[in-house]
């Protein structure tokens, strides 16, 4: 179990990761996170969870768009074009994550966590899942305006919802 979030998070999204974690290991993959406002949440469960230590190769903490560009190979008129929090960018970090690491699952998650700019729907949230068998999945969620601890624990749910799916672990 995480040994060091568990107190942080609810026990549900801490025995999930754990689940995860051993599906991927028993596929024998590695997997990759690609976080933007979740700002390293999911890599730092991945990581608190003891004996999984090959599983989890990288996360990229991407929270501005030079930083998507930077780091995970996004062109700048993709993030200009479609906006940090969209489908396109998503599925680019997922991508980008996949292609920059060892891993052969990487998850990315971008979003307004809130209080959102005039323009922006606070709790909206974009989430691609890339694999090295070549699938691309995004997810949609428009979780409102339930605070940004709140964004992010539900965040945190949805990406490995997306994973469990994946790895094909019952609910």
């Amino acid at each position: 179990m995480a040994e060091e979030l568990e107190a942080a998070l609810p026990g549900d999204v801490c025995d999930l990761a754990e689940r995860i974690l051993g599906a991927a290991k028993d596929a024998e993959w590695q997997l990759a996170t690609a976080e933007s406002c979740t700002g390293g949440l999911l890599a730092a469960l991945f990581t608190d969870v003891p004996g999984y230590s090959r599983v989890f190769d990288r996360g990229f903490v991407a929270y501005s768009d030079q930083a998507k560009c930077d780091l995970l190979g996004l062109a700048d008129d993709l993030v200009a074009n479609c906006g940090a929090v969209s489908r396109a960018v998503a599925e680019a970090m997922a991508a980008g994550a996949l292609d920059r690491s060892q891993a052969q699952l990487a998850i990315s998650i971008t979003g307004f966590a809130g209080p959102a700019g005039k323009d922006d729907e606070e709790g909206l949230v974009h989430f691609a899942l890339a694999s090295a068998d070549e699938s691309l999945k995004h997810r949609e969620e428009h979780f409102g305006p339930i605070g940004r601890d709140g964004v992010r624990i539900a965040a945190l749910r949805a990406a490995l919802d997306m994973l469990r799916e994946k790895l094909d672990l019952s609910a």
